[in-house]
C-alpha cells in the first residue's frame, strides 16, 4: 500500500486569484489529497434553492489541474441560517432541555424528520453534479459525528423517534408493541415506573434523581442507531453517483455513538488527530506526564485510536486531520516540539494510514478558528508544520510501501460496554475507555504490537492473547469463541456482568464455560486508598471480590484473590495501576511465547509486516536498538 499526504482547504475563504497558486504549492510540496466542501452549505445553497456552483467547479477544476485527488465533504455538519428558520425545531436539545442555538456548528438533532429531508436534498444536489468528476476522487460525509457532544437530543423529535424505536424492539400484535415485555425486562416495577403505553414513555432526563438504567442504555442505543440512520441515507445518494470511496472523520475518545456500525457503510475509516489538544482534556494522563508530553503529546493516545479506525475501516484508514502546530480550543495550546509533526505522521503510516491531512493549508484570520496553525501562516509564509510535512514527503519518495500483518494481540472495543459504564459508573470518573486504555497501555509499554477487534468478531486465528477487559453484555455465543480459540484469553473487570436490559444475571457474573469464578460483590475505591497486591502493584478504582476454585495467578496483601485462571482463560478482578498492568502483561505474554522488550519511558515501537518502527516521545535523547534517539526522533528499519 502507497503511504500519501494531505491537507483541508477552504477555497470559499480565500481570494479566488490564489487558487491556482496554492494548488502548485500543495503538489510541491509532495501532497496528494485535499479535502473541500464540509462547511460551505451557504457558499453552496444562500437561498433555499439557490444553487451557486461556479466557486466550487472552480475550486475542483483547479485542483484537479495540479494533480490533486479531492475529498469532497458533504455540509451538513453547518446547515445555514435559513435551513435553520425553515426548521426552528431542528435544534438538538440537551439534557436540562435547553436547545442548542445557532451561530456555531452541529447544532441539528439527528432524529429531525425536516432537517434529514435538507440533508438528503442537497447531498442529491452534490451528489448528481460531482458524481461523475475524475477529480474528485473520496467523499466525506458531514463532519466529526459527536463533536460538542452533540449525540444525545433530548428534543421532541427524538422522543417520538426512540417510542417508535422501543416498539420495534419490543414487539407485540401489529405495530403496537408489547408495553408490558417492556415492562418486565426494565424492571419497571420498581418505585412504580410501569406504563400502560409507549407514547407515555419520555426521555431519560430531568428526572428527580437518577432514571432507570435500562431506561437510559436504551436511549443510548437509540441514539446511536439514529446516527447510524442518518449517516446511511447520506452514504445510498453518494453511491448512487460515484465509484469513489466514501469516509467519515471520527474523533478521540467519543464513544457516544457506535463507530463499527457506521463504518459498515462505508469505504473508509478516518479522524481527526490532535494529539496536544487532547492531552489535558481525553487521555487522563497525571499531572507529571501532562508536563512531560506537553509539546508531544501522549505516546498511547493517538496509537490506539489509529488501531481503533483501522478496525472500524475494516482495514483501511486515514487520518483526516493532523495537528501541525498549536491548536485553540484545548485548555493549554502549545507548540509542538520540533520534530512532533514529522512524528506524528510516521505513527500514523507505522499503524496503516493510507493517507495523512494536515489540518489545515492555511491558518484562518477571522473566526472561531483564527488561532488554529495551519501549514501556512495567514499571510501565506509558510509554518513550521510545513517545513515537517515537507520532510515526510520527501522520506515517502524512498520509503517501501506498507505491509500489513497480524499483531499477537488483540484488544476487542465495544460501545454498548461504553455506554453501560456510564450508564452505571458506580464510582467517580469510571469509564470503559479509561480501563481499556489502561491495558491497551501496558501491552505497549512492553513493545508489543496490537489489533483491535470488534465485539462481533468470532474467529481469533493466529492471535496468541485476546484481552476483552470490561464488556458489560457478552453473548455465549463470544464466551463460546473465545474459549475455543486457543488463544489466552483476558476477561475482567465487569465481563458479562448485565444481560442485554441491563439485568444482574443468575448465575452471577462471569458465568463463563469452564471458568469456576463468581463475582461475590464489588466495590470502588477512592483514588487515594488503592490496595497493594502480593508482588507489586496495586488495585486502584474498581475490586471485586471473587469466589471458586479457579487458579490463583494474583492476590491482595490481605489474601483476596484478584486474578483467577482455568485453562486459557484469565479472568482480572481489579483495574490495576501501571505496575499490575505490567505484571498481568508480562504473565500472559510469557504463556503465550509472546517477546517483550523493556522500553524505557516515552519510547514505543510498532511492528508492520516488513518493519519496525522506533518513536522517541520525550524531549530528550534516548537509547535505542543501538543508536541514539533524539528527542521526537523516529527509526525505521527492517522488521526483525
Amino acid at each position: 500500500m502507497k503511504r500519501t499526504l494531505g491537507t483541508c482547504y477552504y477555497p470559499e475563504h480565500w481570494p479566488r486569484e490564489i487558487w491556482e497558486e496554492d494548488a502548485a504549492r500543495m503538489a510541491a510540496l509532495g501532497l496528494t489529497w485535499v479535502r473541500i466542501g464540509e462547511f460551505a452549505w451557504s457558499r453552496i445553497e444562500p437561498a433555499p434553492g439557490d444553487f451557486r456552483w461556479d466557486w466550487l467547479d472552480q475550486a475542483i477544476d483547479v485542483l484537479g489541474a495540479a494533480g490533486l485527488k479531492v475529498v469532497l465533504g458533504t455540509p451538513t455538519a453547518t446547515p445555514p441560517r435559513w435551513v435553520c428558520d425553515k426548521h426552528p425545531d431542528m435544534f438538538a436539545v440537551d439534557a436540562q432541555g435547553r436547545p442548542r442555538g445557532f451561530g456555531s456548528r452541529r447544532h441539528y438533532c439527528f432524529s429531525h424528520q425536516g432537517y434529514l429531508t435538507e440533508c438528503r436534498r442537497i447531498v442529491t444536489e452534490i451528489a448528481e453534479r460531482y458524481g461523475p468528476n475524475p477529480n474528485v476522487a473520496a467523499w466525506q460525509t458531514d463532519n466529526e459525528y459527536g463533536c460538542h457532544d452533540t449525540i444525545l437530543s433530548y428534543s421532541n423529535a427524538a422522543r417520538q423517534a426512540f417510542r417508535g424505536w422501543l416498539r420495534a424492539r419490543y414487539p407485540g400484535q401489529g405495530n403496537d408493541g408489547d408495553i408490558d415485555a417492556l415492562n418486565a425486562a426494565w424492571g419497571n416495577v420498581f418505585w412504580s415506573m410501569e406504563y400502560d403505553d409507549f407514547d407515555q414513555i419520555d426521555l431519560p432526563n430531568l428526572t428527580v434523581t437518577e432514571p432507570n438504567p435500562a431506561h437510559v442504555l436504551a436511549f443510548r442505543r437509540f441514539s446511536s442507531d439514529q446516527v447510524v440512520a442518518f449517516n446511511r441515507a447520506q452514504v445510498d445518494i453518494i453511491r448512487a453517483q460515484s465509484d469513489a470511496p466514501i469516509s467519515h472523520n471520527y474523533m478521540g475518545r467519543i464513544t457516544d455513538f457506535d463507530h463499527f456500525a457506521v463504518g459498515a457503510d462505508l469505504e473508509i475509516a478516518t479522524w481527526d488527530s490532535y494529539p496536544l489538544g487532547f492531552l489535558e482534556d481525553r487521555v487522563g494522563a497525571s499531572p507529571e506526564d501532562q508536563r512531560h508530553f506537553a509539546r508531544q503529546g501522549d505516546p498511547d493516545f493517538q496509537a490506539f485510536h489509529h488501531d481503533l479506525y483501522r478496525a472500524v475501516g475494516k482495514g483501511r484508514w486515514w487520518v483526516m486531520e493532523q495537528q501541525p502546530g498549536p491548536v485553540n480550543w484545548a485548555p493549554h495550546n502549545p507548540a509542538p516540539l520540533p520534530g512532533m509533526v514529522r512524528l506524528w505522521t510516521w505513527e500514523a503510516f507505522a499503524h496503516g494510514a493510507e493517507a495523512v491531512c494536515y489540518f489545515r493549508w492555511r491558518q484562518a484570520p477571522f473566526a472561531q478558528e483564527q488561532l488554529h496553525a495551519g501549514l501556512l501562516r495567514p499571510d501565506s509564509v509558510i509554518a513550521p508544520g510545513y517545513v515537517e510535512a515537507e520532510q515526510v514527503a520527501a522520506e515517502l519518495a524512498d520509503a517501501p510501501n506498507f505491509s500489513p500483518a497480524q499483531a499477537p494481540v488483540a484488544l476487542i472495543f465495544d460501545y454498548d460496554a461504553a455506554w453501560s459504564w456510564d450508564v452505571q459508573p458506580q464510582g467517580q470518573g469510571l469509564d470503559y475507555f479509561g480501563l481499556v486504555f489502561d491495558l491497551y497501555r501496558a501491552f505497549r509499554r512492553a513493545g508489543v504490537t496490537l489489533d483491535i477487534l470488534l465485539p462481533t468478531q468470532r474467529d481469533f486465528s493466529g492471535y496468541r492473547i485476546v484481552a476483552a477487559p470490561g464488556i458489560m453484555v457478552m453473548p455465549d455465543d463470544l464466551k463460546l469463541a473465545l474459549s475455543n480459540s486457543g488463544a489466552e484469553v483476558l476477561i475482567g473487570p465487569r465481563s458479562a456482568a448485565r444481560d442485554a436490559d441491563f439485568t444482574i444475571p443468575v448465575p452471577l457474573p462471569p458465568a463463563w464455560p469452564g471458568l469456576d469464578v463468581t463475582v461475590a460483590r464489588l466495590e470502588t475505591l477512592r483514588a487515594d486508598m488503592p490496595i497493594p497486591v502480593e508482588g507489586g502493584g496495586h488495585v486502584k478504582n474498581w475490586l471485586e471480590h471473587l469466589e471458586g476454585e479457579a487458579e490463583i495467578v494474583f492476590e491482595m496483601v490481605h489474601g483476596l484473590p484478584i486474578v483467577l485462571r482455568a485453562g486459557t482463560v484469565t479472568y482480572c478482578g481489579g483495574w490495576g495501576d501501571n505496575a499490575f498492568f505490567d505484571r498481568l502483561v508480562k504473565d500472559l505474554t510469557t504463556r503465550a511465547d509472546i517477546d517483550t522488550i523493556a522500553l524505557p519511558h516515552g519510547v514505543r515501537l510498532r511492528d508492520t509486516g516488513s518493519e519496525r518502527f522506533w518513536f522517541n516521545h520525550n524531549p530528550y535523547d534516548v537509547e535505542i536498538a543501538g543508536k541514539i534517539l533524539g528527542p521526537a526522533g523516529v527509526i525505521r528499519q527492517a522488521r526483525p
